[in-house]
């Protein structure tokens, strides 16, 4: 997750990053099958985590087939070039046998923030246990157990869930995580862990995936080009679950017009939600032609300029369903902060950023500033923290009693070190590089059409910018829902069904064993409703 209160910061308080450590593995710590949660070999001294836990397992799916599977949860302790111990990560790992003759998939799952764990991905989308927060407002009191996850991925590919340092249960020895959190030495230390990982499993000649989410998205293809260019891993395929591609395009406190221009797409969307319609690419083309258009025309005339104000206010307030008030009174730039206690002001509620969908109580409601958290990411961290202590404890078999569990990191948000230079990050040039050199490599990003935090629309422009060479490879579905539309039964249901064709196409393309022709298809970059 993005963590929505520090968004302006993120795009403009860049320091100083910090440069990747030269990490070593412990492949007794890690090899083979044990008994039910019996101990793994220690590895290094100093480890304050528990030795692997791996376990048997079965679920049965609501369609009524069996999984039976492997779960081993434990750390991977990397160490320096002298065997000193420098942190221990923290992972999950979801096994099934292969079929006869086939090597099955492996895909990595890492999530965002900076400062999340892996829980959202694992137990909220892709796992093969679910954690149901459906409906249009969460409670932090909701029941946490577990059910079968009709949208895992389990059954098409084994899965490895991790957690950066400082998240889940991972951390740096000497308590400082500081070392790690920049740009740089993080895609590094994940790369690592990921060859490492493929390494004393013995899985480098599986076929290799990834999934990263907001932050992780990010993280994709800095990971990739890592991986590629330095380790000598290639991926078959990246799904890049609502990415930030560009920081620069996020909504600032500058008078920078391009967050309120994306925004707006996913703002009609809530406005048709909100009017009992779905939405679909096709209902949203006339918002989209709209904001890349005479909106931004209008944007930069400024606020000045009566005439642009009361365009933007005559055809943005009924796209919205705002008030036209509400609207003049902004200039028509209308901030993320207002539009949350705008959508449901009459009952007194909130929405949230990251889905305008779901909604809360405001505590100061007649108050002229803002002060209220967010009643989806906050919201989620009570039961999110509690249904994972309790996975690993009961069910994986892997207590850690004497550590924090921590699903959303302030520490190691607030000490992210973003970089020196003057632009902001950005990870598209990574994208087409990776796509560039492998042309195998298939790259799915999806969104949910009602997410402020991270628009559909931004990925939808800044992809459309990839040269032909990402003919018929790269792809962008939009579902109904916000950042973690798959907490919505449809929308995780079509989003398995896309990463599926996904992975048979770049399978399909490994198995050819050529790169496919240049040329570019007829749809090279799609929309799916």
């Amino acid at each position: 997750m993005l963590l929505n209160k520090r968004l302006a910061r993120l795009a403009l308080g860049f320091t100083l990053a910090t440069a990747p450590l030269p990490l070593q593995a412990q492949d007794a710590h890690h090899a083979g099958l044990q008994a039910e949660a019996k101990p793994a070999p220690r590895g290094p001294e100093g480890r304050r985590l528990p030795p692997d836990s791996t376990t048997r397992q079965s679920i049965t799916l609501p369609d009524g087939r069996t999984l039976d599977f492997t779960a081993t949860a434990g750390s991977l302790p990397l160490v320096d070039e002298a065997g000193k111990l420098q942190a221990e990560i923290a992972y999950v790992a979801y096994t099934m046998a292969p079929e006869a003759g086939r090597a099955r998939p492996v895909t990595f799952a890492i999530n965002g923030g900076p400062g999340a764990a892996s829980a959202y991905l694992n137990i909220g989308a892709i796992g093969p246990w679910r954690l149901p927060t459906g409906g249009t407002s969460i409670s932090p009191s909701q029941a946490v157990a577990l059910t079968p996850n009709d949208g895992t991925w389990l059954d098409f590919t084994d899965l490895v869930f991790i957690d950066p340092v400082g998240t889940g249960y991972s951390r740096a020895s000497d308590g400082n995580g500081k070392t790690y959190w920049s740009i740089d030495s993080d895609a590094s230390t994940l790369a690592a862990v990921i060859a490492r990982y493929l390494r004393v499993n013995e899985r480098m000649a599986s076929p290799k995936f990834y999934v990263g989410e907001s932050y992780g998205g990010f993280r994709g293809p800095l990971i990739t080009e890592k991986l590629q260019e330095e380790i000598g891993i290639g991926l078959s395929g990246m799904v890049l679950l609502s990415p930030v591609l560009d920081f620069g395009w996020l909504e600032t406190p500058r008078a920078n017009p391009w967050g309120y221009v994306l925004k707006l797409p996913s703002l009609a969307a809530g406005a048709l939600e909100l009017a009992g319609t779905i939405p679909t690419p096709a209902l949203l083309s006339e918002a989209e032609a709209y904001a890349a258009g005479p909106y931004l025309s209008d944007l930069l005339k400024g606020p000045s300029d009566t005439g642009a104000v009361a365009r933007i206010t005559d055809k943005v307030a009924p796209l919205t369903g705002f008030d036209p008030a509400f609207v003049r009174a902004q200039a028509g730039r209308l901030s993320t902060r207002s539009i949350q206690r705008e959508v449901d002001r009459t009952e007194g509620r909130v929405t949230s950023a990251y889905d305008t969908g779901i909604t809360g109580w405001d505590p100061n409601p007649d108050a002229a500033q803002a002060s209220f958290e967010d009643p989806q990411l906050t919201a989620l961290q009570a039961p999110l923290t509690s249904a994972m202590i309790d996975l690993y404890a009961r069910t994986l078999k892997w207590p850690v009693p004497n550590l924090r569990y921590e699903l959303l990191s302030n520490a190691v948000n607030r000490g992210w070190s973003w970089g020196s230079g003057r632009q902001a990050p950005e990870v598209l040039s990574n994208l087409k590089g990776a796509l560039a050199l492998d042309g195998h490599l298939r790259v799915l990003v999806a969104h949910g059409f009602t997410d402020l935090v991270t628009p559909y629309y931004a990925s939808k422009l800044l992809l459309a910018q990839v040269p032909a060479y990402g003919a018929g490879r790269l792809s962008l579905a939009v579902y109904p829902g916000g950042h973690m539309f798959y907490s919505r039964d449809d929308s995780r249901a079509a989003f398995k069904r896309d990463v599926q064709n996904l992975y048979q196409d770049a399978l399909k393309a490994r198995e050819a064993g050529s790169a496919p022709p240049a040329g570019a298809p007829a749809e090279r970059l799609k929309d799916t409703p």
